[in-house]
């Protein structure tokens, strides 16, 4: 990890501390069903996505197959997802760059013990990832690939681990439908990073992650590594499902979409 990647790290544990973020073992059970607290909302659409993708990823092809699956996270952050597949019986693998104790890997400490042996944890980066060829069914983004330094290697990268007939799946990364909305959305980031990050701004703003994804962006560094994707529309609370009307109306730019993206099947 670069100079640059290691700072962010720290200081990003730190700044999702002081929002709040950190959780004690038993709440990361209840994860991502979280129903009281300032976070309630927007568990309530990662929710909505977990559910899309256990529905239409995870059962379908356990049943296909016959057997649990093998699953890599990636982002896994505190490894909430990776321990609800482990109690479904499958194997997870929970890969984030960060290992703090605040919503890292470190926190997944209390969800690994718990698991029965069907999860476990690495720290390692999208772009390099420390697994074999062909060794996992699934390889899920989970609200991390817009933290890709290099979207087409990352996509290479999982592609690689993932067996033939697998799948590759990207939950709940911002998607936008122009790239001219997504850049806007990276200029007011930029524009009000000091007021957001205080003294973190700077180390949290200096890795050239990718920020965003488009249709296009995606299709173009998929080219190489053959994948073809398709997205799955998933139907999120009112609230969430308005913001684009509230946004017009307030003169405010386009927010982003998250939605279920899937490769096809090889």
């Amino acid at each position: 990890m670069d100079d640059k990647l290691a700072t962010f790290a720290t200081q990003y544990a730190e700044h999702r501390a002081a929002e709040g973020r950190g959780y004690a073992g038993i709440d990361l059970v209840s994860l991502p069903y979280l129903r009281v607290g300032p976070f309630a909302r927007q568990w309530s659409v990662r929710a909505r996505s977990f559910e899309a993708f256990d529905r239409i990823v995870i059962r379908p092809m356990a049943e296909r197959l016959g057997r649990a699956l093998s699953v890599l996270d990636l982002g896994a952050g505190n490894g909430w997802l990776s321990y609800r597949l482990a109690t479904q019986g499958h194997q997870a693998i929970a890969l984030d760059i960060r290992d703090d104790d605040v919503d890292g890997l470190g926190a997944a400490g209390g969800l690994e013990a718990l698991a029965d042996g069907r999860m476990q944890r690495r720290v390692a980066s999208f772009e390099d990832i420390p697994l074999q060829a062909a060794s996992l069914d699934v390889a899920v983004f989970n609200a991390s690939l817009h933290y890709a330094l290099d979207l087409e290697r990352a996509l290479d990268e999982a592609a690689r681990v993932v067996r033939p007939g697998g799948r590759l799946v990207i939950l709940d990364s911002p998607f936008y439908r122009r790239e001219a909305q997504g850049a806007a959305m990276v200029a007011e980031k930029r524009a009000q990073s000091v007021e957001r990050f205080g003294e973190r701004a700077e180390a949290l703003l200096a890795p050239p992650f990718i920020e965003f994804l488009t249709r296009e962006r995606l299709l173009a560094a998929s080219e190489g590594s053959g994948l073809a994707w398709v997205r799955r529309r998933i139907r999120y609370p009112l609230w969430y499902e308005m913001r684009p009307l509230v946004a017009a109306l307030r003169g405010q730019r386009a927010p982003s979409r998250f939605d279920l993206w899937v490769t096809a099947r090889q």
